[in-house]
């Protein structure tokens, strides 16, 4: 049997006519007094939102916009920190048919000016003290001002081609730089096969994310998609911890709660209180040890489930409430999709190692790269769009993650994948993080190095080295064991393995 698999039936298109924000905000038919988000926080901290606010207040937006000349179909940069000015630049840009393009509050100057000079942006929506491009041409408008549109005469929805740009959000490529990944309006409707396949949602649940209002997980997962369900979003509020979300859980009568797998585990180190409607919790962001799956599951009671996907085609494959992952597995192809696994010569057998690929019908696949026709070609072979992800998928169509095509290790000949030395290494009690990389240590010979953050002070060698051979084949096994304060990781929260590896 080969490894491609298109669980349930294909989700029907999108209405010929469409709107990203129009869908997001009316679609989910909540009525106008229904909170749509809560940003939690004590005093003046916590505000409130109503759909018919979110929504009077994104149209006010829209309607500035376009009385400043820009026209629909037009880029404009967000530089905005973590903020509810993020969402709403976000939705009122799409509403007026122009195309948002969200960037990293942490950016430099130099950075920023690079992918600028690549997008060429009409306007610039900025954040106090967030860093702006050195690109005096282009008109900048405050947070202040963005606020003042708010009342500003209601733009209709531009309505359109279900085809056409909404947003662009930045990713390495294949080249390694940063590259602006177009969407279309299309994209959010491609988000209803997360529903069941991942969220378990509905209209009555009360959503909270523990992400920046910046990050694009927060933004698809937080905030989009429980309000095209006609749900609550609940974010914490400025100055929030980790240790802090169980509490807040518990007091706002959370029933899905969504975070990276590092937040989850510094949840877990602070302990939880009983959560009595909390159904479950979501994951994503970067490869969840199964030490925190099941340490949440013992806390809470409730299970994780895990979900993976890319900046060109948010998540897809994921466990959900109905069809949990098997241990170790991230989970099934959500239905609706079409997935498989690409050798040299086509789809691999099922339980071989290959490419994942998603099909190139996918209603959430991006666009392409702006302005870079050939990288976008260089990713696809023939149907078949390529992920660089390594995976095995198994008899019943659970996917299993090897890790980056370009990540896998050669010991000795065979080929390694760091996933599995790092849960190894975590199951040790002094290791609270691990990322494994290739070591060449001669120009002829190349062995694993493993980096670590302990748990208070390093571990002897001498022990993780043990702990190796009694977890791991002999070839598997790091030769090196290097610990440090953190782990490099990028403005997505994945890990950076070429950083370590660069180390070395």
């Amino acid at each position: 049997m080969l490894s491609i698999d298109a669980p349930g039936p294909a989700l029907p298109p999108p209405p010929a006519v469409f709107n990203m924000a129009q869908y997001v905000l009316e679609d989910g038919g909540a009525p106008d007094n229904r909170l749509a988000l809560r940003i939690v926080g004590d005093g003046s901290a916590r505000q409130d939102w109503t759909f018919g606010a979110l929504r009077r207040t994104v149209q006010g937006i829209a309607g500035g916009l376009l009385a400043l000349g820009l026209t629909p179909g037009e880029r404009v940069l967000l530089r905005l920190g973590n903020t509810v000015e993020f969402p709403l630049a976000f939705l009122g840009c799409i509403a007026a048919g122009l195309v948002p393009v969200p960037t990293s509050s942490q950016l430099t100057e130099r950075e920023i000016t690079g992918m600028a000079a690549d997008l060429a942006p009409a306007l610039v929506i900025a954040g106090h003290g967030v860093a702006l491009p050195h690109a005096p041409a282009i008109p900048v408008l405050s947070e202040r001002s963005l606020h003042e549109f708010a009342d500003h005469a209601p733009a209709p929805f531009d309505m359109g081609d279900p085809d056409r740009p909404a947003y662009a959000i930045f990713t390495s490529g294949t080249s390694g730089q940063p590259r602006a990944v177009v969407h279309a309006h299309r994209a959010i409707w491609a988000r209803r096969m997360m529903w069941e396949g991942w969220y378990g949602l509905t209209s009555n649940d009360r959503v909270m994310h523990a992400g920046a209002f910046n990050w694009t997980y927060t933004l698809g997962t937080g905030l989009m998609d429980p309000w095209s369900r006609g749900a609550t979003a609940l974010i914490a509020g400025a100055g929030h911890t980790p240790s802090d979300l169980p509490a807040l859980i518990a007091s706002e009568n959370v029933t899905i709660f969504a975070a990276a797998p590092g937040v989850y585990r510094q949840m877990l180190r602070a302990g939880l209180p009983p959560c009595p409607v909390l159904r479950h919790g979501l994951s994503a962001g970067e490869k969840l040890a199964e030490t925190i799956r099941a340490g949440w599951q013992e806390a809470t009671g409730t299970t994780l489930h895990e979900a993976f996907g890319m900046s060109e085609c948010s998540t897809f494959v994921s466990g959900n409430p109905r069809h949990p992952a098997p241990s170790g597995a991230l989970g099934y192809a959500q239905p609706g999709r079409k997935i498989a696994v690409i050798g040299a010569d086509g789809p691999v057998p099922r339980g071989a190692p290959g490419v994942l690929a998603v099909h190139a019908s996918d209603p959430g696949l991006m666009l392409g790269y702006h302005g870079a026709e050939d990288e976008t070609r260089a990713r696809y072979r023939g149907e078949w769009f390529l992920t660089g992800d390594m995976v095995e998928m198994a008899t019943d169509g659970a996917i299993t993650y090897l890790g980056r095509d370009d990540d896998m290790m050669n010991a000795g000949g065979y080929r390694v994948s760091p996933i599995e030395v790092e849960a190894a290494m975590t199951r040790h009690p002094g290791v609270h993080e691990a990322a494994a990389v290739e070591w060449q240590v001669k120009a002829d010979a190349k062995v694993i190095a493993c980096f670590y953050v302990p748990e208070t002070d390093p571990v002897p060698d001498g022990d993780l080295s043990a702990h190796a051979e009694a977890n791991l084949a002999h070839y598997k096994c790091p030769r090196r064991f290097i610990a440090v304060e953190s782990l490099p990781k990028g403005a997505n929260n994945k890990l950076l393995r070429r950083d370590l590896r660069a180390r070395l």
